[in-house]
C-alpha cells in the first residue's frame, strides 16, 4: 500500500511539473502573470502599520496568491517549479493519500489575499488536488488597498498610486484650484512630496505677509509659479522621452530634489555651469541639449528663489 502510495505521489508531482512548465510557456510574453507575489515586495509597496492576529480560518486556496521565502518555487498556481522539491511535495501529497491530517498552514493576510508565512508545500498540493479550502492560522496587516488576486507586483503598484492620487486630490481639493487632472507618478509616496513642496512655498509665502496665508492659496501659487514652469521646461525640450516610463510630474520631483542637493554642496553662489556639468555627468542620459536646458533650469529656479 505504501509502495502505491508513493507511486502515485510521484506521478502527481510529475503532472503537476508539466502544468507548472506548460504555463511558463504560456506567459513566456509576461512572466509576471505566471510569478507568484512576494510578500516582502508587497510589504514594501503598501507599508502596512500594524497587524492583527486572526487565529484559525478556513481560507479559500484561490485567494493565496503568493508566499514569504518560496515564491520563486511555485507559479501563480501554486505548482512546482524546480525538480528539488519533489521530495517533500510527495511526502505532503503522501500524507494526503493515506489520510494523515497535517498541521494548519501559516499565512500572512492583506488587501483581502493571503501569503504562505509556512506550508508552501502543503498548498501546493492542496491546490493540485482540487482541494478549494485550507485550514490557516492567519495574521493581518492593515491596508487601504484591495488586492485583486489576478493583480502582477506592477499592477498593485499602479493601483496604490492611484489611491495616492485621489487622498491628494481630495485631501487639497487639487483639481478644483488648478484644473489639473494629470498630476500623474510612475512610484508610490510622491503626493507626500508634493505636499511638502506646497507647504515649504506657504511657508516663504508666509515671510512676506502678516496674516498666514491659506493653503489653498499656497497651492495654487505653488502650481502656477513652480510646478508649471518647470513641466513647461520639460514638455518643450522633450526631456521625458529620455527617460521611459517616467512622468513630466516624476522628473519635476526629481530635478527639484537635484537642485536642492546642489543648493547645499554649492551654496546659493553655486556656478550654473559647474551645476549642468555635475547633473549631466550624473544623468547622461539626456542627449538634446543637456547643459543648456539644466543651466537654463537652474538659473531660473534659482532666481525664483530669490524673488520670493
Amino acid at each position: 500500500m505504501s509502495s502505491s502510495h508513493h507511486l502515485q505521489a510521484a506521478e502527481d508531482f510529475s503532472k503537476a511539473r508539466g502544468k507548472a512548465l506548460l504555463s511558463r510557456i504560456q506567459h513566456f510574453m509576461n512572466v509576471d502573470r505566471d510569478n507568484l507575489l512576494s510578500f516582502n515586495d508587497v510589504k514594501e509597496i503598501l507599508r502596512p502599520r500594524n497587524e492583527t492576529y486572526r487565529g484559525m480560518q478556513a481560507i479559500p486556496i484561490d485567494l493565496i496568491v503568493g508566499s514569504e521565502g518560496r515564491y520563486r518555487d511555485f507559479n501563480k498556481y501554486f505548482l512546482p517549479r524546480a525538480e528539488h522539491l519533489r521530495s517533500r511535495w510527495e511526502r505532503v501529497d503522501m500524507a494526503r493519500l493515506k489520510d494523515i491530517i497535517l498541521p494548519p498552514i501559516q499565512l500572512y493576510e492583506i488587501g483581502g489575499v493571503y501569503f504562505v508565512r509556512d506550508g508552501n508545500h502543503r498548498v501546493s498540493v492542496a491546490r493540485t488536488q482540487g482541494m478549494e479550502i485550507i485550514d490557516a492560522e492567519v495574521t493581518s496587516l492593515s491596508s487601504e488597498i484591495t488586492i485583486n488576486p489576478s493583480m502582477t507586483k506592477d499592477e498593485l503598484r499602479i493601483a496604490l498610486i492611484g489611491y495616492e492620487k485621489k487622498l491628494f486630490y481630495e485631501k487639497t481639493n487639487f483639481g478644483e484650484l488648478t484644473a489639473c487632472k494629470d498630476l500623474d507618478f510612475s512610484a508610490t509616496g510622491r503626493y507626500d512630496v508634493v505636499y511638502n513642496h506646497i507647504l515649504v512655498h506657504k511657508y516663504y509665502m508666509n515671510q512676506k505677509v502678516s496674516g498666514e496665508i491659506p493653503f489653498s492659496e499656497a497651492l495654487v501659487s505653488w502650481y502656477n509659479n513652480v510646478y508649471l514652469p518647470i513641466v513647461e521646461i520639460i514638455r518643450e525640450e522633450r526631456l521625458y522621452l529620455n527617460f521611459p516610463g517616467r512622468t513630466p510630474s516624476d522628473l519635476y520631483v526629481w530635478i527639484v530634489k537635484h537642485w536642492d542637493f546642489l543648493k547645499k554642496k554649492y551654496g546659493v553662489s553655486f556656478s550654473v555651469s559647474e551645476a549642468a556639468r555635475d547633473f549631466s555627468q550624473k544623468y547622461g542620459t539626456v542627449k538634446k541639449g543637456p547643459f543648456t536646458f539644466i543651466a537654463y533650469l537652474i538659473d531660473r529656479m534659482f532666481k525664483r528663489s530669490h524673488e520670493q
